[in-house]
């Protein structure tokens, strides 16, 4: 998506809004976009439910707690509140870091406020095993409502993160993330991001396959329809560029990949 296009998000808000309950969009490190506030108004605007998130990395308290009032006044959006990894040397290398607030200290103001809270959290990133306290930490001092968790290779994965993060004492539901890629450019995307592992075998699958467009659809809405299928999955993010042939050729795979999760799901709208 162009930053700060107002056109270009309306439009691409308003294919993707018959195809899912809510439009996310991220807080990226290396772009200058509109404010999450605005483009919570933005997507309300193209008749689509926002989630917007908001990163401790770029900004200071004050501009973290003048977002939050912003979202509050209007109460539009669900608000994805994350810490924000580190920016590296050679990104911006002009720009300094912030990091006032945490993600969970974030999403407690956020709460305070009366806003819908969502926090992030990734089970495959070290040290493994304290990720599922983490997310239970996130929940009760946070105040989140629910869990936005990163992609894992395997539904097994996800089962054992969801089992031990239940036996520490978490009651949210969480939305599990799905990869979507369908070209080589877009995988690599997903694969630099950190934490985020996709399974040998499905690159293997849909890139080399005769229509890896079809291929990757196909993968994405099995791989949904089975974490769907887990004890407190509420939902699912489809996560990911989806298609280096550009914004509407990657909404229009985005939006396919959710019509069929709803209708193996029975949904209709």
């Amino acid at each position: 998506m162009p930053p700060a296009d107002a056109a270009t998000l309306r439009s691409t808000a308003r294919l993707l809004a018959p195809s899912c309950d809510a439009v996310l969009v991220g807080d990226h490190q290396d772009r200058v976009d509109f404010p999450p506030s605005t483009l919570a108004r933005l997507i309300a605007d193209a008749d689509a439910v926002p989630w917007v998130t908001l990163a401790c990395r770029d900004r200071n308290r004050v501009s973290l707690e003048q977002e939050l009032h912003a979202l509050a006044l209007d109460q539009l959006a669900t608000v994805l509140c994350v810490t924000g990894d580190g920016r590296a040397y050679d990104v911006r290398p002009e720009v300094s870091q912030a990091f006032d607030l945490d993600g969970t200290r974030l999403a407690a103001l956020a709460a305070r406020l009366g806003l819908s809270v969502a926090v992030v959290e990734t089970p495959t990133a070290r040290p493994v095993a304290l990720r599922p306290r983490r997310l239970v930490h996130k929940q009760q001092v946070g105040q989140a409502g629910v869990g936005v968790l990163n992609h894992v290779p395997s539904a097994a994965m996800l089962v054992e993160f969801l089992d031990t993060a239940r036996a520490a004492g978490l009651q949210i539901p969480v939305i599990a993330s799905v990869v979507v890629f369908t070209d080589e450019r877009s995988a690599k995307a997903l694969a630099a991001l950190p934490g985020l592992e996709i399974a040998p075998e499905r690159l293997e699958t849909v890139l080399t396959a005769d229509d890896p467009v079809a291929a990757g659809i196909a993968a994405a809405v099995d791989e949904a329809v089975e974490l769907l299928g887990l004890s407190g999955v509420a939902g699912v993010n489809l996560s990911g560029l989806a298609s280096a042939r550009g914004v509407q050729a990657a909404a229009e795979i985005q939006a396919e990949i959710g019509h069929r999760i709803r209708a193996a799901r029975g949904v209709r709208r």
